[in-house]
């Protein structure tokens, strides 16, 4: 298979001055046909083992995909979906845990939600529990979130060997769920937040992320920035206003009626906010250039596809 290049995808001058982006700093790491994203600076540490799988790779067959019509690949589907196997994901997240050197490491999971559920991993569960957030301060366990849009968040505390993982769709995002894992971080650890690294992996952009107005509602409630993370009328739709307060006099036939007014949200902008007000260092955020819903040749992205897989953000200790 033909390695895929890491690059950049084209931005509007509002993006070219944020930031957030410094792709300079993310690689992509080729191990046995597997093409695995890292964060450049959690490299500096030997004990600590990342990685954000791509789809590149794997045994696990796809077919049928809205990108994909008529056609099937192999792919490194991470997640239990309806169209792969048992034995093809666990052939999968053995290739993985070794691409990211973490053979000897037991992975652990959870039944996502969608929620702010953060749990404290010791060691291996029975069985995984529902929540969206993973901290640990225990060697030998790899820490993993599944997505396919959501963004995957990693945090480090080098200080103390604190390590965390989480899943942040607009819902936990919406919960603050970041927040609440680095509160659970200096519950648990006496975390300082400042001492925290945040690499916020590939997932679904801004350009791509659509939203109707439930989601805008729901952010100007909760943030008094939100309108900074949009962009369209995010006014109109959060504030409910009706743009034809009287629609008979443009009736249209039906079937024929304009789509509903919609806005763009920008997850990585929403949740690089929310570690900031946590404590954690603007410097020590670091967010991947990486649309999973421009990008299918790389990512899967629920969005765009319908039908795909999932990808893993992983964090462990050696």
């Amino acid at each position: 298979m033909s390695r895929v290049r890491l690059r950049t995808k084209s931005r509007t001058s509002r993006e070219r001055k944020s930031p957030v982006t410094r792709t300079s700093i993310w690689h992509v790491a080729h191990t046995r046909n597997l093409q695995i994203v890292k964060l450049k600076p959690f490299g500096r540490f030997p004990w600590l083992l990342h990685g954000f799988s791509t789809r590149v790779g794997g045994v696990g067959v796809l077919e049928n995909s809205r990108i994909q019509l008529g056609r099937s690949e192999k792919t490194l589907n991470l997640g239990f979906t309806e169209w792969d196997s048992r034995e093809h994901v666990e052939a999968n997240r053995r290739r993985f845990k070794e691409a990211v050197g973490a053979n000897g490491l037991s992975l652990v999971t959870l039944r996502q939600i969608h929620s702010d559920i953060v749990h404290r991993a010791d060691s291996l569960f029975t069985e995984p529990p529902k929540g969206d957030a993973l901290i640990s301060h225990a060697h030998g366990l790899l820490l993993a979130i599944q997505i396919a849009d959501c963004i995957p968040i990693l945090l480090v505390d080098p200080r103390h060997r604190i390590i965390a993982a989480i899943h942040a769709g607009w819902r936990g995002t919406l919960a603050r769920i970041a927040a609440k894992t680095v509160g659970r971080m200096q519950m648990e650890f006496g975390v300082d937040p400042e001492g925290v690294l945040a690499a916020l992996g590939p997932g679904i952009h801004r350009c791509c992320y659509e939203v109707g107005p439930d989601v805008a509602k729901e952010f100007s409630a909760q943030f008094s920035q939100a309108r900074d993370w949009f962009e369209g009328p995010f006014d109109m739709l959060s504030s409910g206003e009706d743009p034809n307060p009287l629609p008979w006099l443009s009736m249209m036939p039906p079937g024929h009626e304009p789509p509903p007014p919609r806005c763009h949200l920008d997850l990585y902008a929403a949740n690089r906010a929310i570690l900031e007000a946590a404590g954690v260092k603007s410097k020590n955020i670091f967010s991947a250039d990486l649309c999973t819903a421009c990008r299918t040749d790389l990512f899967f992205s629920y969005r765009r596809e319908g039908r795909t897989g999932r990808m893993m953000a992983a964090i462990g200790m050696i």
